[in-house]
């Protein structure tokens, strides 16, 4: 018998990411990190002139930051247990935006904090890596669950069937990042979502669809 699946991202949504990395760059960069400025490339400043890091040096930074400081990153409030329950009537699997070699340090990362769970490293819209995934398991229904729009985007173009929750789990982001309109749905609380993501697990029944035009890059 077929089982469901739920598709989750990690950061942001299983573990917090930005606050570390934001305090891994004031401690060891001498480097403020604005969380609440839109723009990544605008949001890091040196400290001692306040000048913005420099585009290239700040993906070189957050690869870092994934190289060593991972320890830094601990379960968004809620999200271990429900995990936990919702695993007993689904596959879960995970959908990580990292470079393919941090793949064993992201499933090792998340079974010391109890979610022993396929991790599925991608870069880029996950709509394609979703799709092979889907294939590989052949689930009743699937859920995506992710923090950022355009991956709600990229998932609605290749897979409309499946259902997406935007979530966004660092609260203070919640008033800074837009709701996604490719997503059925956003929740920002492991306590309201894991009812949500159950309820379309057990329903048996595909995600409408939701035709959007695409947001710009």
């Amino acid at each position: 018998m077929k089982r469901p699946l739920l598709i989750s991202d990690c950061d942001e949504v299983l573990l917090h990411m930005v606050v570390p990395f934001r305090d891994w760059l004031d401690d060891t960069h001498g480097i403020h990190f604005e969380l609440t400025h839109g723009d990544w490339g605008e949001a890091l400043r040196h400290k001692h002139d306040g000048t913005i890091v420099e585009r290239g040096t700040v993906w070189n930074l957050l690869n870092g930051f994934f190289e060593t400081e991972m320890h830094r990153q601990l379960p968004i409030d809620g999200a271990l247990a429900a995990i936990k329950r919702l695993a007993e009537h689904a596959d879960i699997v995970i959908l990580t935006n990292l470079m393919d070699h941090h793949n064993e340090s992201r499933a090792a990362q998340l079974r010391a904090v109890g979610i022993d769970a396929p991790v599925y490293t991608n870069q880029g819209g996950k709509g394609a890596k979703l799709q092979s995934i889907v294939a590989q398991y052949d689930p009743s229904v699937t859920v995506f669950v992710d923090d950022l729009g355009h991956n709600h985007e990229s998932v609605g173009e290749f897979m409309p069937d499946v259902w997406r929750l935007h979530f966004v789990g660092e609260p203070i982001l919640w008033s800074r990042v837009k709701t996604s309109a490719a997503a059925h749905a956003r929740i920002d609380t492991w306590g309201e979502a894991e009812a949500w993501i159950m309820d379309r697990l057990l329903s048996g029944a595909s995600a409408p669809h939701i035709e959007t035009e695409k947001e710009p890059a």
